[in-house]
């Protein structure tokens, strides 16, 4: 029982952004290769709904497609952004090592992600996130998809009784209200303002939350 921090990953704690884009050309040039694509990579479209479940991402930019296509699709774009974070290209936010620091002297911290497992895992190791995260968890971990479940099973998992959710885009927030948690909505990369006034606060640098919590 305890008081806990649930952060997202992507957009929130690792700026995505910085691999993005090479891991997106990888995969449709895959595509064009097996002339499964001929127009431009859609990386804008998947800027704008960054945040959302896989198997939405894949929906929306192959919509047309069959649902093998897609599971290719995701799988090359996998393998291009783990070949990045182990490349050294990806980066964290900045000011996370001090924060975290900071912040597991009061806080259990975890992480919620829509990623999958292996490329949560290959970040995690990558910059040693586990000396302070107790645990990381991926949407594939739940059959529902919805984050909001994702949160009430780590809330159930560790009995959390005050919980605080931090996250760039809607469903995060979304997460956290739905779990009687405070919510705190990052304006990163990826955030969108109409889904951010709806978070009890909202930060511009994750040192903001030492402030927030009276940590300094």
């Amino acid at each position: 029982m305890g008081k806990a921090i649930i952060f997202d990953m992507d957009g929130t704690l690792f700026q995505t952004e910085k691999i993005l884009e090479i891991s997106l050309h990888s995969t449709f040039n895959d595509l064009r290769n097996k002339n499964l694509w001929k127009e431009e990579t859609p990386i804008e479209k998947y800027r704008n709904i960054m945040g959302v479940p896989l198997p939405v991402v894949w929906e929306t930019l192959l919509p047309n497609h069959a649902q093998n296509i897609r599971e290719h699709a995701n799988h090359i774009f996998h393998i291009q952004l783990i070949k990045s974070i182990k490349n050294g290209k990806g980066a964290l936010y900045p000011n996370i090592e001090e924060t975290f620091e900071k912040l597991s002297q009061y806080f259990q911290l975890y992480i919620a992600s829509n990623g999958q497992k292996e490329y949560l895992r290959e970040i995690v190791e990558y910059y040693g996130l586990n000396r302070w995260v107790q645990q990381t968890y991926s949407i594939e971990e739940i059959q529902s998809g919805n984050k909001s479940d994702l949160v009430a099973r780590i809330r159930a998992n560790h009995q959390i009784t005050e919980g605080i959710v931090v996250g760039d885009r809607l469903s995060d927030i979304k997460a956290g209200k739905d779990n009687n948690f405070f919510t705190v909505g990052c304006r990163f990369d990826f955030s969108q303002e109409n889904e951010l006034k709806q978070a009890d606060i909202i930060i511009s640098d994750l040192s903001e939350l030492l402030n927030c919590f009276q940590l300094i």
